[in-house]
């Protein structure tokens, strides 16, 4: 069950960071400043890869459970 609670965090840790970049990307287009805004675009890809990494192992472990 801890394994469960450290990846529930791990996700939503990664899916918080992800909607920080991307409000950050939104607020770069808007000030025409499209280069920082494709960096912060990738950061959040990232961090979303990551949390749907940390999702499927939650999703195994789930259906491992008895």
């Amino acid at each position: 069950m801890e394994t469960i609670i450290k990846n529930h965090k791990r996700a939503a840790t990664h899916l918080e960071e992800a909607a920080n970049f991307h409000l950050e990307a939104v607020k770069y287009h808007e000030a025409g400043n499209h280069d920082k805004a494709h960096q912060s675009t990738i950061k959040a890809q990232g961090h979303t890869t990551h949390a749907c990494d940390a999702q499927k192992e939650i999703l195994k472990q789930h259906t491992d459970v008895k």
